[in-house]
C-alpha cells in the first residue's frame, strides 16, 4: 500500500461554513485514519478480518456516539461533527465506518432515546470507549426491505421474556457484547430488547466469503429460547418507527461517510493523472480524463452541500426521514460512480491493493444496499412527493 497522501477537496470553500470545533474534530479523525487505518487496512481487507486494535482509537476520536451527552460518556458534539467523523473514517474504509456508525446510531442511539436511565448508565459509557461493542438486529433471512414482516418474537414468561428467531447481515455480530434486537411481542407489536453475549441460546455465527466490507465482521444472530430479563426491554418507544428512527441517524452518517470514500478515489485519480505519462504527456492533460475529474469534483461538491444543509436541519431537529433518505441514496450512488471512473483512470493499477479504489468500489456495493437499498430510497422520495406509497 502506498503512503497516505490524501488531500481533501473543498471546491466551494465549505470550510467557511464549519466552526473551529468542527474542523478540529475532522482533523483529529483524519490524522488518526492516516496513522492507524491506512497503513494496515489493505492487509485486513485481503485476509477478510476486522482490525480489532482500532476499537480503542475509534472511541478516542469520537467514533462511538459523538452526539451522546457527556453524562453518558459521549462527547456531546453536534450532528455536523458526527457527519465529519463518519466522512473521515469512511475515507479510510467503509467497513471500519460501519463498525463506528452501527455502534453510534444503531446501538447507543436507541439506548439513549428509547432506554431508561438505568440502561443508559449501564451501557452507554462502556459503548462510548469501545469497552463494549454492540450490534443491531433488524434484518432477517426472509425480511429485508420489509422489516415489519419480521418473525423474530418474544413471549412474556412472567419474570422474563423468551426470545426466538434469527437476524442476518449483522455488522459487528461475531464479536459484539450486546445486541439491540427488534422482535414482536404476542400482540405483534415490535419492541427493542438488549440481548447480551453469554445468554443461553444466543449465538452469532460469522458470515464468510464476502467480496465487500471484507475488513468488517458480519454475522447472524440466532435466538433459541433465549431468556431475556424484563429490565432489558427498551421502554420508551415501540412499533416499526423505533428501529426506523435509528436508521435515520445511521443513514445520515452514511451520507457523510460516502463522501469520504468518493474523496479518496478522486484524490487518488487526480494525483495519478498528473504522474502517469502516456503519449509524451501526463494523462491528466487529456480531455477524457479531465472530463472524468471535472464530473467527480462537481458531484462531490454537490454532495457536500447536501449533507451540510442536512446537518443543519438535524441540529435544528427539522430533518425528515425522506430528506435523510435522499442524501443517503444520492451520495452513495455518487461515490460508487466515482470509484468506478477512478478505477478506469488508473487502468490495471486500479484493480490492485496498491491503491484504495477497488476496495472502496467493492465496499460501496454493500453501502448502496444496506440501511435501505438504492431502489427503496427512490420509493421513499417518490412516496414523499406524490403522497402515494408504491411499496405494495
Amino acid at each position: 500500500m502506498k503512503p497516505d497522501l490524501f488531500q481533501s477537496p473543498d471546491y466551494y470553500n465549505l470550510d467557511d461554513l464549519l466552526s473551529d470545533e468542527h474542523k478540529l474534530v475532522r482533523e483529529s479523525a483524519r490524522a488518526w485514519v492516516k496513522k492507524e487505518v491506512s497503513p494496515i487496512i489493505e492487509e485486513y481487507a485481503q485476509k477478510a478480518e476486522f482490525p480489532k486494535q482500532l476499537i480503542k482509537g475509534l472511541g478516542e476520536i469520537g467514533g462511538f456516539g459523538p452526539y451522546i451527552p457527556v453524562e453518558y460518556g459521549g462527547a456531546g458534539l453536534d450532528q455536523i461533527s458526527y457527519g465529519l467523523i463518519m466522512q473521515e473514517i469512511e475515507r479510510g474504509d467503509s467497513g471500519v465506518r460501519s463498525t463506528s456508525s452501527v455502534q453510534s446510531s444503531l446501538v447507543m442511539y436507541p439506548i439513549w432515546k428509547y432506554g431508561n436511565e438505568e440502561q443508559r448508565m449501564k451501557y452507554l459509557p462502556k459503548l462510548a470507549t469501545g469497552e463494549y461493542i454492540g450490534c443491531f438486529g433488524l434484518t432477517e433471512p426472509d425480511h429485508g426491505s420489509d422489516p415489519g414482516s419480521m418473525i423474530t418474537n418474544f413471549k412474556d414468561m412472567g419474570d422474563h421474556y423468551l426470545l426466538n428467531g434469527a437476524k442476518m447481515w449483522i455488522s459487528n455480530a461475531p464479536f459484539a457484547d450486546i445486541a439491540i434486537v427488534w422482535a414482536k411481542n404476542e400482540e405483534g407489536r415490535i419492541h427493542g430488547l438488549i440481548v447480551e453475549r453469554g445468554m443461553e441460546g444466543f449465538t452469532t455465527p460469522e458470515t464468510h466469503n464476502k467480496w465487500s466490507l471484507r475488513a468488517s465482521a458480519t454475522g447472524e444472530l440466532i435466538f433459541d429460547n433465549v431468556k431475556v430479563p424484563k429490565e432489558n426491554l427498551l421502554p420508551n418507544k415501540s412499533g416499526l418507527g423505533a428501529p426506523l428512527g435509528c436508521l435515520d441517524s445511521a443513514r445520515y452518517g452514511i451520507a457523510w461517510g460516502a463522501i469520504g470514500a468518493a474523496m479518496d478515489c478522486y484524490d487518488t485519480a487526480l494525483r495519478y493523472s498528473k504522474e502517469r505519462i502516456q503519449f509524451g504527456k501526463a494523462i491528466g492533460g487529456t480531455q477524457l480524463q479531465q472530463k472524468k475529474l471535472a464530473e467527480m469534483i462537481t458531484e462531490i461538491t454537490k454532495a457536500q452541500l447536501l449533507t451540510w444543509r442536512l446537518g443543519v436541519l438535524r441540529n435544528e431537529g427539522k430533518a425528515t426521514t425522506a430528506q435523510i433518505s435522499m442524501a443517503k441514496r444520492n451520495n452513495v450512488n455518487m461515490a460508487i460512480n466515482i470509484a468506478r471512473e477512478a478505477r478506469q483512470m488508473l487502468g490495471g493499477m486500479g484493480i490492485t491493493g496498491e491503491y484504495s479504489i477497488m476496495r472502496h468500489m467493492m465496499n460501496l456495493e454493500s453501502v448502496i444496499t444496506y440501511e435501505g437499498t438504492h431502489d427503496i430510497h427512490l420509493l421513499i422520495t417518490g412516496m414523499d412527493v406524490t403522497g402515494i406509497p408504491a411499496f405494495k
